[in-house]
Order: structure tokens, then C-alpha cells, then sequence
């Protein structure tokens, strides 16, 4: 019996010996593989000798706990972001009790930001800046998307219309970028990333943002020059920037600590709002709006860009819609069959025409052109001007891509002319009397029914049509009385004006005929004189 368990042991020994050789050699076998071994020169085996000992525990440096659970909401997702220093003071706590006492105007805003909060927060998270910013629209616009500013800043970011073109968000007749979700959010989070390289400071950067680099620049230089501190509250700066950083600051703590200021922020949750969704083909927006089957309020709401009743494939690539409701929109978009997609298209107008020609060549009224267009009153729509008209059934192709990102619209000041006789001179003709008032020997013959080679006699009333001074023209527009006017043509001629009725003495007649008031902008025919 002794005898069995001394072989049992002797061979126990034995295949524990080939295991540590094997494991050695394997693992010596192994290392040239790694990228450190490949590099230096292969080092020799090294087998375990004398008698084995056992492994014992070793201490461990301890690390911090990362929580694996996702944020329950957007305000925790939030939360856990914050990375800008804590700005303290009396201005900060006057913005807390200023946004506490008013629970209405911040359930409304926090309400309205619930859209577009996940998309800003997902793109701070990508970039690795403070999830503070996200909280920035609150201060600029209430997160209303069609904000504009008595400055004309507009959007929930509020971009300035030069600031927004050096970030490239276009704005034309058809759309305009500042106020798109997507786009104005990448402008800003660009425009604050370069602000934050160039003052190496959040509060400074908002400040820049707020009041203009240049400008915190300069001040930045001038407390340099005093040997004074440089930063925020160092700085001289008007009150608007001054408040800006406390009112982020105060609706920081209240979203840090919503029970301390007895705050109720509503339940965002942590997913995304809107998904974007391809346009294909020019699109009226009631319609895309009835087809995703949102109200068209909420439509506008996420794609507040389109500020036209038409939304341009080739300019607005994609829209946004509510999550649930873009498979509503591509399935409603294949299956519709009742006309066109787009009862709207762009017309450039050929020359320049008077808002009357405009309609009448686009088959509207004046007034729906001038409301659709927002054309403002006493102006001629310019040569090149882009419109939106109706869109004919036999209009089958969409707006193109040319038109769509430069499509402008510009005016110059309607002429209001006035009916007026000139006394011919000695040797007056129509190319005499064309040039002395700037007018086209074409215009002045055909006002007088004569040829342009035809020459006047001397003391002949020869009828003109000449530009009528503002406050001139203003009296004709309210059908004030008119007055005669004489115009004489001796020694360079001269203008005599007298009240309606009266004689002129320039021109030694009983009578004078009266003004004829002419539309504004057209010229005369022969039928109304």
C-alpha cells in the first residue's frame, strides 16, 4: 500500500515539472510575436528552479467607479456634461430669483426646447465641450427658432446676418439658415470652439459671443495696458454682456439643483425628437406637413428655414420630422397620386417691372404677389429679382439648383411722373426737347404723336412726363389738388407753377390745362390723353 502512494506522488511530481517547462517555453515561444519583442534582440529562456511557493495576494491602485447606467433624462445627460468653472456674485443670484419668479416663462421655454435639446447635447458630447452650452438658446432666444432681434440676429442661436454668412448658413429669398436646427447648431458650436481658442476661457468666449471678439479683445488689451486682471468680471463691457454669463449661470443652477428654486422641469427624455428625412422633389409645406400627418405648426416648428409656402428640393435637401412620423411621410410621399407635389415655383423676372406687370405676367393679384413676396409699397421689382408665383400644371420640372441658392430679390424706387407741358423754343425739336429733361426721344415723340426726326414750332405745348419729387408724389398719391405746371423754354427754359385754374404768367394764356395724373410707374398711352 505504502508502496502505491509513493508512485502516486512520484508521478504527480513528475507532470507538474512538464507543465511549469512547457508553460515557460511557451510563453518564451510566444513573445517575438508582440510588438515590443519584435523590436529588441530575443532573450534567452528562463526555467523556474528550487522549491515552489505559493501566490499570495498583491494590492491593486483604486480607480474611480464609472456609472454604466445611461442618463434617466435630458437634464441628467446634462448634468453629468457640466465642465465650466462656477461663476459667483450678486448678478448671478439676481438672475436665479429673476428666472424662480416667473415658473410659466420657464415651463414655456423649457417645454419648447424639448425638440432640439438631444441633437445640441449629442453634438457637445461629439465635440467634447461643456453641456452647459446647450443651455445657451435659452438665454438668447428662449429656444424659439424664429426669433429675430431688434439688430436682426435671428434664430434660437441668434446669428447676425454677416456673422452667419462667414459660418456659411445661407440666406436667401427661400431660406434662411440662421434659424435651421441643424445647420445654425453647427454654426454655433463652430463659432464657439474658435472663441475658445482665441481667449482660452468659456466665460470669455461667451462674452466674445455675445458682445463680439473684437471687442472683448480690446478690452482685454486695454486692462493689460493698466496691469489689471483679464478676466470676465475683470473687464470693462456694456450691461448686456455683463448680465450674459450670470442668466447661463443662474439657469445652470436651477437645472443643477431644480428643488432648491422650487423649479418643475418637464420629462425630456433621452432619445432623439426628429430624424432627418430626403427631400426629393419641390414640396408646398402644408402638403409635406399633411403627409407626415403633424400639425403644420410643429412642421414649421422643426424646419423653421423655410419662411415660403414651397420648400426647394435642391436647396433644402432634407427635412426634419418627428420620429414617429417620418416612416408616416415616406409612405404617404410614394402613395400620393392627387397632382403636383408643389403648387408653387420661382420665376426670375426679366427685366425691371412694376409690381402690377409682375402679377399680371404671373397670373396673380397684386396683392397676393406683394404678400407672398413680401414686396414693400412704392417699388419696382429689379431685373434678375427672383418671385414665388403659382405653378402651372404643364410646369413639370423643379426649381433649379442655380436658383435656389442665389435666388435674391431687389427694388428701386418707383419714378412717379407727372404729365407736364413745355413751351417749344426757337429750333426745338423731339431730340432737343429729349435731352434737355433726360428722356427718350422714343417717349417724347410717342407722347406727342409725332415721329423723332419732327421738329416743333416755336411756342407749341409740347406734353412730357417728368419725375415727380417725394413729397410731390406723396400729395399725388393722397389725390391731392393738382397744380398746373408751365414750363417755358426760353434761354434754357424755366418752371412756373401755379395752383389749378390760375394763369401762369410765363405763359400769358386764360387757361392752363390741369395736371393728368398717371399710374405710378407705367407709362402714358394715347388713349388717356
Amino acid at each position: 500500500m505504502k508502496f502505491i502512494v509513493a508512485a502516486c506522488l512520484a508521478g504527480s511530481l513528475f507532470l507538474a515539472g512538464c507543465a511549469s517547462t512547457t508553460g515557460t517555453s511557451s510563453s518564451s515561444s510566444a513573445s517575438p510575436a508582440s510588438p515590443t519583442a519584435s523590436s529588441a534582440p530575443a532573450a534567452a529562456p528562463v526555467y523556474p528552479g528550487g522549491p515552489l511557493t505559493p501566490i499570495t495576494s498583491g494590492d491593486t491602485k483604486s480607480r474611480s467607479v464609472v456609472t454604466l447606467s445611461p442618463p434617466a433624462d435630458m437634464w441628467e445627460r446634462i448634468r453629468r456634461g457640466f465642465k465650466m468653472p462656477d461663476l459667483q456674485g450678486d448678478l448671478v443670484t439676481d438672475r436665479e430669483q429673476w428666472y424662480a419668479t416667473r415658473p410659466d416663462y420657464m415651463q414655456r421655454m423649457t417645454e419648447r426646447s424639448s425638440r432640439y435639446i438631444f441633437h445640441i447635447v449629442e453634438e457637445l458630447e461629439r465635440r467634447d465641450m461643456p453641456t452647459e452650452l446647450a443651455l445657451l438658446p435659452y438665454i438668447e432666444s428662449a429656444f424659439n427658432p424664429q426669433a429675430i432681434s431688434s439688430a436682426k440676429a435671428a434664430g434660437m442661436w441668434q446669428f447676425m446676418p454677416a456673422t452667419g454668412t462667414d459660418f456659411d448658413l445661407k440666406q436667401n429669398i427661400f431660406r434662411d439658415d440662421r434659424r435651421d436646427v441643424l445647420a445654425s447648431t453647427r454654426a454655433a458650436l463652430d463659432y464657439l470652439q474658435k472663441l475658445y481658442g482665441m481667449f482660452g476661457d468659456w466665460h470669455l468666449a461667451l462674452a466674445a459671443y455675445n458682445w463680439g471678439e473684437g471687442s472683448v479683445g480690446r478690452a482685454i488689451a486695454k486692462n493689460k495696458r493698466a496691469g489689471l486682471p483679464t478676466g470676465y468680471t475683470d473687464l470693462s463691457m456694456p450691461a448686456e454682456t455683463r448680465l450674459y454669463v450670470p442668466k447661463l449661470q443662474a439657469v445652470k443652477n436651477i437645472v443643477a439643483n431644480p428643488e432648491r428654486f422650487n423649479a418643475d422641469l418637464p420629462l425630456i427624455a433621452n432619445h432623439p425628437y426628429f430624424q432627418t428625412v430626403t427631400l426629393k422633389r419641390d414640396l408646398d409645406v402644408a402638403l409635406a406637413a399633411k403627409l407626415a400627418d403633424v400639425k403644420i405648426e410643429d412642421f414649421r416648428a422643426l424646419n423653421p428655414s423655410a419662411h415660403k409656402p414651397l420648400l426647394l428640393a435642391a436647396g433644402t435637401p432634407e427635412i426634419l420630422l418627428p420620429w414617429d412620423n417620418a416612416a408616416v411621410f415616406q409612405r404617404n410621399f410614394e402613395a400620393y397620386t392627387q397632382g403636383q407635389y408643389a403648387s408653387w415655383t420661382a420665376w426670375t423676372v426679366p427685366s425691371t417691372m412694376t409690381v402690377a406687370d409682375a402679377a399680371q405676367r404671373a397670373g396673380m393679384s397684386e396683392s397676393d404677389l406683394r404678400a407672398i413676396n413680401s414686396v414693400p409699397p412704392r417699388m419696382l421689382i429689379k431685373v434678375g429679382s427672383t418671385l414665388i408665383v403659382p405653378r402651372g400644371a404643364r410646369v413639370q420640372e423643379d426649381v433649379n439648383a442655380a436658383v435656389a441658392d442665389t435666388g435674391h430679390l431687389s427694388f428701386q424706387p418707383e419714378i412717379v411722373t407727372r404729365r407736364t407741358l413745355v413751351k417749344a423754343g426757337r429750333s426745338d425739336s423731339v431730340a432737343s426737347i429729349a435731352r434737355r429733361y433726360r428722356l427718350s426721344p422714343a417717349s417724347v415723340a410717342e407722347w406727342n404723336d409725332v415721329k423723332t426726326s419732327h421738329a416743333f414750332q416755336r411756342g407749341v405745348q409740347v406734353v412730357v412726363y417728368l419725375p415727380v419729387k417725394a413729397a410731390a408724389a406723396e400729395r399725388v398719391g393722397r389725390g391731392a389738388r393738382s397744380s398746373t405746371v408751365i414750363v417755358t423754354s426760353k434761354r434754357g427754359g424755366g418752371v412756373v407753377k401755379t395752383s389749378a385754374g390760375k394763369a401762369a404768367p410765363a405763359a400769358k394764356t386764360a387757361s392752363s390745362p390741369k395736371i393728368v395724373r398717371e399710374k405710378r410707374g407705367g407709362a402714358p398711352s394715347k388713349k388717356k390723353r
